[in-house]
């Protein structure tokens, strides 16, 4: 097992179901689960980011998350627990292309009986749906996609398509126009398949497109103490947390933080969305 957190600030503000109390003891507090919609999941997010606010290196070898990290175990840890609450996991197809042997399933980062324990409580299946981000359909060979589980893809007609002719287990998701609409995909989630709770996992594109259609009701945060910088072209960038969309700067997306946590170097933040009131595309 591993110390608990130190607790630096904590408010509060659900008041849905909280954490027993092995989990709390070790979170030193509790995170109760926000009010569920009756259209959608509730949504929350996982990162973590670099000081300078990067979420990769973009380089071979040094792609995921455990580069920014550093292999952090709490941080570890605290992706366990936010899996461990969520009926599924929306992830983008370059996240699924990066990560190709990884399962998205409980215990995979950090073993511990409390967390199959805690979905078994919540009454939530032992291994959480994958819901996958593609416009295109053309998705790699991936471990994900081989576990026995629900499947999903937001994706357009034609990629529709393209992915049914190699997975056909797969269920897709497409707006009424044949075109990507998150917000009619997460309302089928809710109303047709029982999805209450969602976590994405997907890059910093896929946290931009939830965050411009306001799809996004909590974010966690892990502050590693890392600097990844970003080199000047023609080097390839470094991409940063929110990618694909820039907000109009009268009325931008903002955090309300509920609860900040330390683990030597590292920092730990818990928020709640405030949406933007507009946003433009780049």
């Amino acid at each position: 097992m591993i110390a608990p957190f130190t607790l630096l600030f904590e408010e509060e503000i659900n008041s849905g179901a909280g954490l027993p109390v092995e989990l709390r003891s070790i979170y030193n507090g509790d995170w109760r689960l926000p009010a569920i919609p009756t259209h959608r999941p509730a949504v929350w997010t996982n990162f973590v980011v670099s000081h300078d606010g990067r979420i990769a290196f973009n380089q071979p070898g040094w792609n995921g998350g455990n580069a920014i990290s550093r292999h952090n175990r709490h941080d570890h840890w605290l992706m366990e627990l936010v899996r461990a609450r969520a009926d599924a996991i929306l992830v983008g197809n370059g996240t699924l292309r990066v990560a190709r042997r990884h399962h998205w399933v409980p215990g995979e980062v950090f073993a511990s009986p409390s967390f199959a324990a805690l979905r078994a409580a919540e009454g939530r299946p032992a291994i959480p749906a994958l819901v996958i981000l593609s416009a295109s359909g053309e998705l790699p060979p991936a471990a994900a996609l081989d576990t026995p589980r629900s499947l999903f893809l937001i994706t357009t007609a034609h990629g529709a398509e393209r992915a049914r002719a190699r997975y056909p287990q797969l269920v897709p998701l497409i707006g009424t126009d044949g075109q990507i609409d998150l917000a009619s995909a997460l309302r089928i989630l809710r109303q047709q398949y029982s999805v209450q709770t969602l976590l994405s996992e997907g890059g910093g594109r896929t946290y931009g497109a939830l965050l411009g259609d306001h799809l996004i009701d909590e974010v966690f945060l892990t502050i590693s103490p890392i600097i990844v910088g970003n080199p000047a072209p023609p080097q390839a960038s470094r991409p940063g947390l929110v990618e694909g969309i820039a907000f109009a700067p009268h009325h931008p997306p903002r955090l309300h933080l509920i609860s900040l946590r330390r683990v030597t170097d590292f920092l730990f933040q818990r928020a709640r969305i405030v949406p933007a009131t507009g946003a433009e595309t780049v």
